[in-house]
């Protein structure tokens, strides 16, 4: 019999490319997670990983046995809730509430995609929302009586931290799109190189945040030192004026999701960036119906391409 334990550790280590890096999430030693992999080739009768002296890569048999597991997985932890809410005293509320901590375009574009999907009313689980930036949301989590669950991300190494007393689970990686006005007659999807960035106008983000401490390095990198014709932390914003004809921007794909008219999307070979998305939890409130919501939450992601 499969162990429901090993597809989470596949789960992980298919996300994170490696036994060592998958250990950490997980609180495991890289040792402790390959013989969880050995265990389950083993159950399986399948080879799941290519593995040479530096790296591990997964075979087609592990992207299918992931895809199923993740099914699977959710199955299993809706199950669960649905116990715990059962075995509760007669005549309690069947519901649980969640106090969410969420970034506004996660909460924007991705979910009311969950609240809206089938099934979600009977979770039983009642939402308590704040909307904020990654760094209000962990401070109100740290402080241990204001949210139970933190939906942040991580730009690079942008310097954004947390105590280790916190669990942190990935749930996917939102990369950034090169957007500029469909005036400048582009082609959409035209693969061109930041030399021919240079000299166009952009919005960038305000000096001194994360983000752009991070985009100005990348561009940097690449020789681009683009001439800023609007400062602006609000993708929705940014998208808004670069339709209007302003200038280029960098946004992330989530934003993407209600993409108004007047622009194209580029693609820009040396602009490579990408934004980590976390649930953080303290670690002694973990509960059946968290992992449902996350696992939910994760399904939605993965239907706007946000998740592999």
């Amino acid at each position: 019999m499969v162990n429901p334990v090993h597809l989470r550790t596949l789960l992980e280590v298919i996300a994170h490319g490696s036994f060592a890096a998958a250990a950490v999430p997980l609180g495991y030693t890289a040792s402790a997670v390959s013989q969880q992999m050995t265990a389950l080739e083993r159950d399986t009768g399948v080879a799941l990983f290519r593995r040479s002296a530096r790296a591990i890569e997964p075979t087609e048999a592990a992207t299918t046995m992931a895809r199923h597991a993740r099914k699977v997985l959710t199955d299993i932890d809706a199950l669960l809730a649905a116990s715990t809410t059962a075995a509760g005293r007669p005549g309690a509320d069947p519901t649980e509430e969640l106090r969410l901590g969420i970034f506004p375009s996660l909460a924007t574009f991705a979910l009311p995609r969950l609240l809206g999907s089938a099934g979600w009313n009977d979770l039983g689980i009642n939402l308590r929302i704040s909307v904020g930036e990654p760094h209000q949301t962990i401070a109100s989590l740290q402080s241990g009586n204001e949210l139970d669950l933190a939906l942040v991300f991580q730009v690079g190494q942008s310097g954004l931290g947390w105590p280790g007393t916190m669990d942190r689970q990935w749930l996917g990686d939102d990369d950034f799109r090169v957007v500029v006005p469909a005036s400048w007659k582009i082609a959409e999807g035209a693969q061109i190189s930041a030399a021919q960035l240079a000299n166009m106008p952009w919005i960038m983000h305000h000096a001194g945040t994360s983000d752009a401490t991070v985009i100005s390095r990348l561009f940097a990198s690449c020789d681009l030192h683009p001439r800023v014709v609007a400062y602006c932390d609000d993708f929705n914003a940014s998208l808004h004026l670069a339709g209007a004809g302003l200038g280029a921007a960098l946004v992330p794909a989530l934003a993407m999701q209600q993409r108004p008219p007047g622009l194209v999307v580029l693609d820009v070979p040396e602009i490579r960036l990408a934004r980590s998305i976390f649930a953080l939890q303290l670690g002694n409130s973990r509960s059946p119906k968290v992992d449902v919501f996350m696992d939910k939450l994760a399904a939605e992601l993965r239907k706007i391409s946000i998740v592999p």
